[in-house]
């Protein structure tokens, strides 16, 4: 008997709803059940063979625990691995790469530091170029943090003043900012592993329970069938198995706008009904073939295109093969075509901040003054990140202190942050980098 485990937290419809659909297919040798642990010794498998992941991503002993599976053998849905290394900020970079349309995006270093560091740990950052970003980005514009979900710390930025105060609110969080899409049409889809997809149209400026449109008048077929394309190439390059891909349209072009969300919303109260019930149907379907593929023992991960390409290149021994021999092709690219500039399309809400509940003072707290205008900015943070030409001998370590507050997980929204008041111009020259 092969049993199909779903992981999950705080969430009540979709679970027991997926237990019971799997269970009354009475497919021989599979059943259901909610996982349960209490021990988890390394390298000793579990007793699932297909797990449904829905809150690893807010709980660390959770990840850590699926990765252990998944190398033991259970088919983790989706790849803890992959997971654990995707954000946002990469998810843009990468849909330019296959052909996807995405907003013009840059990424800002935090408004605060990073804890246990201090002005040295930046000497490689320079002074943001601002004048530029906003030439690149305009505004109005949306600064979002580069990785998480939850509609959490996105903001709406009308210009530079404006970008700076609010970016002062992020703390330690590393924010994108990204140009705003006007859309006529957006939509938010559903994918399974199978190349299963479901476009629902949808509207992010309503009130959450309001997003998901039951009776909105029909979408041409062409712009329907751009999105549904979209939706298989960036699930196939990134090699999520259980995903939902946002996109906004403008002009005709659909630019994806939201596209790492491998545990999305499936509560029937918010995507009503019909969505719930195809969900619900398809997930399970798809939990069954993988369970009935399983190799116990073996990796049964799914991997995207992106790393499978790096990884398909070269094979053992073709190194020894006779100088005659032709060269093996190598491994072809998800895509060739740079896709168009991507904008992104966000509502003209600004979401705001979730500020975490176990938040920290910052390592090392800015002061409060705001400078008026990215000239400001700039002049304060080349004073705070100046370095020593020669670095000073090294003083006595001290204690690292605590450090400051963690990051709120980013949300779904696009706002823009620059990272330059007095107080976010020291720590935004400086927050973002690592040591």
């Amino acid at each position: 008997m092969k049993k199909i485990g779903i992981l999950f937290g705080q969430e009540n419809t979709f679970p027991q709803a997926f237990i019971d659909r799997v269970n009354e297919k009475n497919v021989d040798g599979i059943t259901a059940e909610a996982v349960s642990i209490e021990m988890v010794q390394q390298a000793k498998p579990t007793e699932y063979a297909v797990i449904i992941d829905r809150i690893s991503q807010d709980v660390p002993f959770y990840r850590s625990y699926l990765k252990n599976a998944a190398i033991c053998g259970t088919a983790v849905i989706n790849n803890p691995f992959w997971w654990s290394a995707d954000e946002k900020f990469v998810n843009n970079a990468l849909a330019e790469k296959v052909g996807v349309a995405v907003p013009k995006t840059v990424i800002l270093p935090s408004n605060h530091r990073p804890d246990d560091t201090d002005e040295n740990s930046f000497r490689n950052l320079k002074i943001m170029d601002w004048d530029n970003i906003f030439k690149y980005i305009g505004f109005p514009a949306y600064m979002k943090p580069h990785a998480g979900g939850g509609w959490k710390s996105v903001y709406r930025v009308e210009n530079p003043d404006d970008l700076f105060a609010k970016h002062q609110e992020t703390e330690q969080l590393v924010m994108m900012l990204q140009e705003e899409i006007q859309f006529t049409e957006y939509f938010r889809c559903y994918y399974l592993g199978g190349d299963r997809v479901h476009i629902m149209q949808y509207e992010p400026r309503n009130p959450h329970h309001l997003r998901y449109l039951q009776d909105a008048p029909p979408v041409d077929k062409a712009i329907m069938d751009k999105v549904h394309e979209g939706v298989i190439k960036l699930n196939h390059a990134l090699g999520y198995d259980f995903n939902t891909v946002e996109f906004a349209v403008r002009d005709g072009v659909p630019y994806a706008i939201d596209f790492c969300n491998p545990a999305p919303d499936a509560d029937i109260h918010s995507v009503g009904e019909e969505n719930f019930e195809w969900i619900v149907e398809n997930a399970a379907n798809l939990a069954i073939e993988r369970a009935q593929a399983q190799k116990p023992g073996k990796m049964n991960l799914t991997w995207g295109n992106f790393v499978k390409d790096q990884t398909a290149a070269e094979k053992p021994g073709a190194k020894t093969k006779a100088p005659a021999a032709k060269k093996s092709a190598p491994a072809k690219k998800t895509a060739a075509k740079k896709a168009a500039p991507a904008k992104k399309a966000t509502p003209a809400k600004k979401a705001a901040p979730a500020k975490s509940s176990a938040a920290k003072k910052p390592a090392q707290p800015q002061k409060a003054a705001a400078p008026k205008s990215a000239a400001k900015a700039d002049s304060t943070a080349k004073r705070m990140m100046a370095a020593p030409a020669k670095p000073k001998a090294a003083p006595k370590k001290q204690a690292a202190k605590p450090a400051a507050n963690k990051a709120t997980k980013p949300v779904a929204k696009k706002a823009a942050t620059p990272a330059a008041k007095k107080a976010t111009k020291t720590a935004s020259a400086k927050g973002a980098a690592k040591k």
